[in-house]
């Protein structure tokens, strides 16, 4: 039965992205506040979906820790394709961190170009941290809110990622508070997962992190507010100590992929 809700979940999925983006396709024309609903509707209707489909259920704690409005830097745990679409919903003017590559796919990087998401060329080097720095100075600038995977990449349930120092750029260059948030997404909607299990997937977000912090306590802070609680829950209180990425490591954070990009993993 899984599998059979599964299959028609990925087939709505695939029809409500390829068919809203084509009948939005002339909004393309217009300023790029006309696109903010149809992000915040596709969201939405993929957690209608999930529940309707699948009996996947959304429970968001720490909602007061959200703007209303104005920028704000969120930093989240990344388990799922369900977390590089949800914050559209949950935020008034998102840009995510993503990958270059990504603004060269048909209709959704052409979406993905005219919000101005934040695309990061990996392969640059520092170049990239400089880019990344800018492009988030300009979007803290117009009050929007960046949301970014400070680990760099999906992990399963339990497995604890290396933070990498490109958020802290971020920080710095936006002025910006660092607002971490736990998932367990990863349990409902598995990486490179084809079944979604019934359950719910919980998000908490916890309170910004005082600024000025030094650079290393504030990635040791974050790495342990963005972990699950015990059991893996979200709701418990920071984890154990974080692995945190070193200085010859890549010096800005993997972005995150389009949504119909890991749902094929």
């Amino acid at each position: 039965m899984i599998w059979l809700r599964s299959l028609l979940f990925n087939l709505a999925f695939w029809l409500l992205t390829l068919i809203l983006g084509l009948i939005s396709l002339p909004l393309l024309l217009g300023p790029r506040q006309w696109l903010a609903p149809l992000m915040r509707f596709y969201a939405w209707m993929n957690v209608a979906l999930l529940r309707a489909i699948c009996g996947i259920r959304l429970q968001v704690e720490g909602r007061e820790h959200l703007p209303a409005a104005g920028g704000a830097l969120i930093a989240s745990k990344h388990q799922s394709a369900f977390d590089t679409f949800i914050w559209f919903g949950l935020l008034p003017d998102v840009t995510y961190v993503l990958k270059k590559e990504l603004l060269w796919v048909p209709v959704w990087g052409w979406f993905a170009r005219k919000t101005r998401q934040i695309a990061v060329d990996r392969s640059a080097g520092p170049s990239a941290v400089r880019h990344l720095a800018k492009a988030g100075k300009t979007a803290a600038a117009e009050g929007r809110q960046i949301v970014i995977f400070p680990e760099g990449t999906r992990v399963a349930p339990g497995v604890r990622g290396v933070i990498q120092p490109g958020i802290s750029a971020l920080a710095a260059a936006t002025g910006l508070p660092i607002v971490p948030v736990a998932t367990d997404s990863g349990v409902c909607w598995g990486r490179r997962a084809f079944r979604k299990r019934p359950g719910t997937i919980r998000i908490l977000v916890r309170p910004a992190l005082p600024a000025g912090l030094p650079r290393a306590e504030l990635l040791a802070r974050l790495a342990a507010a963005i972990e699950p609680g015990p059991g893996g829950e979200p709701g418990g209180e920071p984890g154990p100590e974080p692995v945190l990425g070193t200085a010859g490591e890549q010096a800005v954070d993997k972005p995150v992929e389009s949504p119909t990009a890991t749902l094929r993993r």
